[in-house]
């Protein structure tokens, strides 16, 4: 997902935003709600990006499970890509 965003400068951003949540996870982003209930969603590069993440406190261990622009309506949408991932299984639930 990273490698796709072709900017180093705005990659680089992003990383710095995701290595961030080394420290006390669950108090960064914002609970999703519905199909990805469990997840969190954290803004980078201003408000166009998003990195959807989950808290696995058990294991010390925070899982980015999609990143990319927030796109009301688009099926590039950010939002729309991690319930496809979802749907077709290729995500976990976060467990309950």
């Amino acid at each position: 997902m990273l490698e796709a965003i072709q900017d180093r400068r705005i990659r680089g951003i992003i990383r710095d935003r995701i290595d961030g949540l080394a420290f006390e996870p669950e108090k960064q982003g914002r609970p999703l709600t519905g199909d990805l209930a469990g997840y969190r969603s954290l803004r980078a590069v201003g408000q166009r990006y998003r990195i959807i993440y989950r808290v696995e406190a058990d294991k010390v261990l925070v899982l980015v499970v999609a990143l990319g622009i927030r796109k009301e309506g688009s099926k590039r949408d950010v939002y729309a890509l991690a319930q496809k991932l979802l749907r077709l299984g290729l995500l976990e639930p976060p467990p309950a």
